[in-house]
């Protein structure tokens, strides 16, 4: 009987000890994977325009004070236009917007964030309202989307000092938002273009 129950202890520890190696394998396993797969940037999907165009210039109702806020062109005030499209109806822009409202106050010495969506004014005041945007500057009007192609949601543009696109596309994690400031850094129009000309 003890010899059974020393055997079967034995087997035990091999057991434990040949599956401690396997979890570590495959610890070092997913690491060597997290470091082959790069992160993925803003994904770009616009047939209107493009990374260099001028950005449309159009006057809009901000909601805040209900003045008027002009979008793209050269602002007097020399900083970077962020265009943040969100809808009421969109659960991931609801996800989105505190993470946008926090970056663009980290970055808030050279861009400007502004909201934009379109719908029922009622509803959108509502969504302003649940979205804490009172403070911030949001425009209601479908003709800013129309200009600048956006067709899905959340959708990010990135506008510089000079009234010049210089990043965009559809934003679903913190990291596809910090990639459009990346731009400015790097002079890439995306990660996906950084990643090619130095790693391919």
């Amino acid at each position: 009987m003890i010899n059974l129950l020393i055997a079967s202890n034995i087997i035990l520890w091999l057991a434990l000890i040949v599956l401690a190696t396997i979890v570590f394998a495959l610890i070092r396993q997913i690491g060597v994977l997290y470091e082959r797969v790069a992160p993925a940037g803003a994904l770009s999907i616009n047939k209107q325009l493009k990374v260099g165009d001028v950005a449309p210039k159009l006057d809009a109702i901000n909601l805040k004070g209900e003045q008027t806020i002009t979008i793209g062109g050269a602002p007097s005030s020399g900083k970077c236009q962020l265009l943040f499209f969100v809808s009421p109806t969109c659960p991931m822009c609801k996800s989105l917007i505190p993470i946008a409202k926090s970056i663009s106050n980290e970055e808030q010495s050279w861009v400007d964030l502004v909201f934009a969506t379109d719908g029922d004014k009622t509803q959108i005041e509502q969504f302003v309202q649940a979205q804490k945007l009172e403070k911030a500057n949001v425009v209601n009007s479908e003709l800013v989307g129309k200009q600048f192609g956006v067709a899905k949601l959340p959708y990010a543009v990135l506008i510089d000092e000079k009234g010049i696109l210089q990043a965009m596309g559809i934003v679903n994690s913190r990291e596809h938002i910090e990639s459009l400031f990346n731009v400015k850094e790097t002079g890439y129009t995306s990660l996906q273009e950084y990643m090619q000309k130095n790693f391919a």
